[in-house]
């Protein structure tokens, strides 16, 4: 018998985009990229032809075994519901460990061998091991420098902004910029007070923090956070909340920043006065805020700047760089973000790149809007900076009108 129903797709079905092969991979990322982490690098440094003792070989394997089934668990249990600290310092350190590993493990895998054979330097087995031990000094030198990078007091950077619409009586103002503190499972309550120490000897006018002050909740991060209460400026100190805010009730970090005398701007805008020139100091909520649930939490740029004199010139905390676009379309002067870490570990850059307008520094949009992205103040998870360091920035705002 034959079936004479209608099997053609309905209209909405025949509209519906088919997902890309990629689009498709990328849903097994998380599974399939700690495999790829050790195991690249197990191939590279074991199975490349260096015909290692069974006993090196043996143990050598295990130690990547242990080190692929360690290190999911450990970030499960140290970001999951437990939330404990010392798995979270484990896993994040494996992350950021297998991570290096990885990118030397092909990159001298492929340039140093291929250099090494048009060299001819040797037996295949020969530039294997070669290979092996340039890959594991490499990594355990990254690693050190990196770990003591992430640590440090962030060096100050300053740069020198000109804005058009900027009054005489502005210029020359100081913007002191902190970011992405991110405390964490690691204390650094004593590196917090340096940081604010050195905030303090930049003298700024205005002080801004762009959110991700950490990652847990306001009660369970307090004690790093209390030496943002020692914060100098002579004009304001103002806040944004970032998307890791909204990991760990947001709310809370807007309340213990009003409690250490910051001001959160949450879509509103307050006005900075200084030689008889006015600038309107704006903020909104990070872009995930609305998709949090939290109520009342949510961006609004309409409701940040209403009621400003659209003749002055604005300062706009955004924690996220991609919101550029909608500052430039509403004529905002310069958008001060953080989120993107530089990249944090090279060369994650890349993949930071697909998802931000910019990495770091100061860019152009629109036909008068900066942005100033900040590498970030602290670290988001594994304790290492590589070819990304943190910074504290300094931003002296210029007239075109002259010296105030």
């Amino acid at each position: 018998m034959t079936d004479t129903s209608d099997t053609r797709p309905t209209e909405d079905e025949a509209r519906a985009p088919r997902r890309s092969p990629l689009l498709r991979l990328m849903r097994y990322l998380p599974m399939i990229a700690p495999v790829l982490l050790w195991a690249v690098p197990c191939g590279v440094l074991l199975y490349g032809g260096q015909h290692w003792p069974l006993p090196v070989t043996l143990a050598g394997t295990a130690v990547f075994v242990l080190g692929l089934t360690g290190m999911p668990l450990a970030m499960m249990r140290g970001h999951g519901r437990r939330q404990q600290d010392r798995a979270a310092i484990i896993g994040d350190t494996l992350l950021g460990s297998s991570w290096v590993l990885f990118t030397w493990s092909v990159l001298l895998g492929v340039l140093l061998r291929l250099g090494l054979t048009v060299a001819g330097v040797g037996e295949s087995e020969d530039r294997a091991r070669i290979v092996t031990w340039a890959v594991l000094a490499v990594t355990a030198v990254l690693l050190l420098w990196g770990y003591a990078e992430a640590r440090r007091v962030p060096r100050v950077r300053r740069v020198d902004v000109q804005l058009p619409r900027l009054s005489s009586g502005l210029d020359g103002l100081r913007v002191a910029l902190i970011t992405d503190t991110h405390y964490g499972p690691l204390d650094r309550a004593r590196w917090s007070a340096r940081v604010c120490e050195t905030v303090n000897s930049l003298e700024a006018d205005l002080v801004c923090h762009t959110g991700d002050i950490a990652d847990g909740t306001a009660e369970r991060r307090r004690a790093q956070a209390l030496p943002l209460s020692t914060v100098r400026a002579t004009r304001a100190r103002v806040y944004v909340t970032g998307n890791h805010e909204y990991y760990s009730e947001a709310q809370g970090w807007v309340d213990l920043m009003d409690e250490l005398g910051w001001e959160p701007l949450r879509n509103r805008h307050l006005l900075l006065e200084r030689g008889g020139d006015t600038l309107v100091v704006a903020g909104v909520d990070d872009v995930t805020a609305e998709s949090s649930g939290l109520e009342g939490h949510r961006v609004d740029l309409a409701a940040a700047l209403h009621g400003a004199d659209t003749d002055l010139p604005v300062l706009l905390l955004a924690h996220q760089p991609k919101f550029i676009d909608r500052a430039a379309a509403a004529g905002v002067d310069l958008q001060l973000s953080g989120h993107t870490h530089g990249g944090q570990i090279w060369p994650f850059h890349h993949l930071v790149r697909l998802d931000q307008p910019a990495l770091a520094g100061l860019t152009h949009h629109g036909t008068r809007t900066l942005l100033y992205t900040s590498r970030g103040t602290g670290f988001w998870g594994p304790p290492f900076r590589v070819f990304a360091p943190s910074e504290i920035t300094l931003l002296v705002l210029r007239s075109p009108h002259g010296e105030g």
